[in-house]
């Protein structure tokens, strides 16, 4: 059995060059992203905007103050059920934008229509 044999392995990375991103796609020098492209329902900051995530989020803080409930911690109940809250307004903000973004395409297309008859009776 040789074990003095070199074996070719691929060198690892450094750790500082750990996940660099070149400037030419699409980022700045400061790794920032400069152009607005990507998922639509996902923020850098951590807020969530896809309803269905914040439905989750609702229902999951709101099971885990049932639970503190269930083994008498009244703080750790109220902080969940703040937590419920905060994403219960959230989820309330987010569909009144949808409302608002569906009742001004709706006004348009009213508006674009209108536009069309009185230039097709002209």
């Amino acid at each position: 059995m040789n074990n003095h044999k070199r074996r070719n392995y691929r060198s690892r990375q450094q750790k500082n060059g750990f996940r660099r991103r070149n400037i030419s796609s699409g980022h700045s020098s400061n790794n920032h992203f400069s152009s607005n492209t990507g998922n639509k329902n996902f923020n850098r900051n951590g807020s969530m905007s896809n309803p269905l995530n914040l439905e989750k989020a609702i229902s999951k803080f709101q099971q885990l103050a049932k639970d503190a409930q269930s083994s008498g911690d009244p703080v750790l109940v109220e902080n969940y059920l703040q937590h419920a809250d905060h994403y219960s307004r959230r989820l309330a903000e987010i569909n009144i934008k949808n409302q608002n973004n569906n009742l001004e395409k709706e006004e348009l297309k009213n508006h674009q229509a209108n536009d069309k008859d009185v230039n097709q009776t002209n």
